[in-house]
């Protein structure tokens, strides 16, 4: 079974179903290794709450 992993403007990733749709205000990158999250997502806070001053 293959789940691509499709990613927001928020930088937040999200797995949808083989050959499916992704949830709105997703898109690309579709890969098929739900292994990229683990790989390129170290800080799991959304992208405008990272680069917010602190």
């Amino acid at each position: 079974m293959s789940f691509p992993v499709v990613l927001n403007n928020e930088e937040r990733y999200s797995l949808c179903s083989a050959g499916g749709e992704p949830p709105a205000g997703f898109e690309g990158p579709k890969e098929d290794r739900p292994t990229r999250i683990d790989r390129v997502r170290t800080d799991l806070r959304p992208l405008g709450v990272r680069q917010a001053p602190a």
